[in-house]
């Protein structure tokens, strides 16, 4: 899983073809409103050429970043925010070697993490997870759920159902809330997804 491989997704799909693109992220915003207040900061790893940011601009958190690994995947984001790109800090990094220069109060990842299938892997993420919340910060997550693929762009996945997700992004988090979306493909094809909404103790 490098760069190389989600730049030749987007480049041979397009923003709008990849199978994980859905135009209005409302699971993601059902669960920011979840958390009662609000973040006033938001980091969205994997946010690729998705919607999220747009629309936490438009809900009124102004401090947010987006993380991709794919240059062409945040490109065609800055593109979709035209002259709001310029209010969100970009961030060009597999988040497995990313090392994070502050804290957020919100990890926003919808299926980043359920590619981590080797242990080192996951050990990788929790230690960036670790570093980049703050202490009563909240976790976003989606992964495939366990009747979900096996596999997503030709690349092998972990499944996982709510308590099980919470439990493998970290000791700390609490689970809030958990829910199930069943998103439809660009194609048409059918995923079931675990959502999650996590606070991080302390």
């Amino acid at each position: 899983m490098d760069a190389a491989h989600w730049d030749e997704a987007y480049g041979r799909l397009g923003a709008t073809g990849v199978s994980w693109f859905r135009a209005q992220p409302d699971a993601s915003l059902d669960l920011i409103a979840a958390i009662g207040d609000g973040p006033a900061s938001a980091i969205d790893v994997g946010g690729g050429a998705g919607a999220l940011p747009g629309a936490m601009l438009a809900a009124g958190i102004t401090d947010i970043a987006v993380l991709d690994i794919s240059p062409t995947a945040l490109d065609a984001a800055r593109a979709l925010l035209d002259e709001r790109a310029a209010d969100v800090r970009w961030i060009t990094a597999d988040v497995r070697h990313w090392q994070p220069d502050r804290t957020w109060d919100l990890w926003h990842d919808r299926a980043v993490f359920h590619f981590m299938v080797s242990d080192a892997d996951r050990v990788a993420y929790r230690r960036a997870l670790a570093a980049a919340l703050m202490p009563g910060g909240h976790v976003i997550a989606a992964a495939f759920a366990p009747d979900g693929p096996q596999q997503c762009s030709r690349l092998p996945v972990r499944r996982y159902a709510g308590q099980d997700l919470v439990a493998e992004l970290g000791a700390e988090l609490i689970l809030i809330d958990e829910r199930r979306e069943m998103h439809v493909t660009p194609s048409g094809g059918e995923q079931a997804f675990t959502w999650i909404l996590a606070r991080r103790d302390g």
